[in-house]
């Protein structure tokens, strides 16, 4: 079985080589440089993070522009294909790779930092984590709360009058955006060199 092939053959082929390069650099260093759970976490973090604000960016920058312009464009195809076949599976990875960045997130800062209560605190050793804790966490909530109920309709997935369809067109759309806007912080806080830096 060519792995190239499938998306599953694909991850499970990175997941691999992952392992495989972990093992070669212990190797390499004499057994002195090992994965403890708090870096395994981190690195499942950051792989669920860019599957998350990678579909997010695509759907802010690609899929919404691209269907505004299929539907103004009267004589095209349209943008029924993207609806029925790739935005159901884009934003089923979405909302998973939301929900795994969060849990991976949680779980690293109990391994590393001893403590999600202090993230979400603002302590002062942990407050650019702690503002990224909180940026990520207000972005999950939009993706369940807001985006995903509101696509449900829009896609036609559940019954939705067209005034709905509107108006969750509309709810989605900002959401969307919003996150959009949130990850960039977000971002910036997760990857500051240390996670003290005062404000």
């Amino acid at each position: 079985m060519n792995p190239l092939t499938s998306v599953k053959g694909s991850i499970t082929t990175g997941f691999v080589l992952a392992i495989l390069v972990s093992i070669a650099l212990t190797s390499v260093a004499g057994g002195d440089v090992g994965f403890h759970h708090a870096q395994v976490a981190r690195w499942l973090h950051i792989v669920a993070g860019v599957m998350w604000i990678g579909l997010l960016y695509y759907f802010n920058v690609v899929q919404v522009p691209g269907l505004a312009a299929a539907a103004a464009d009267k004589g095209g195809p349209g943008g029924a294909g993207i609806s029925k076949y790739i935005a159901p599976t884009a934003l089923a990875w979405f909302r998973w790779a939301a929900v795994a960045t969060w849990l991976t997130g949680a779980y690293y800062l109990v391994m590393f930092y001893g403590s999600i209560h202090k993230a979400f605190a603002l302590a002062p050793d942990m407050r650019t984590i702690g503002v990224g804790a909180w940026l990520g966490t207000i972005m999950l909530f939009n993706v369940w709360v807001l985006i995903w109920p509101n696509q449900k309709k829009i896609l036609g997935i559940v019954a939705a009058t067209d005034d709905e369809k509107a108006k969750a067109r509309k709810t989605a759309l900002y959401a969307s955006r919003i996150n959009f806007i949130l990850s960039i912080p977000m971002l910036m806080c997760m990857s500051g060199h240390t996670h003290t830096l005062p404000f």
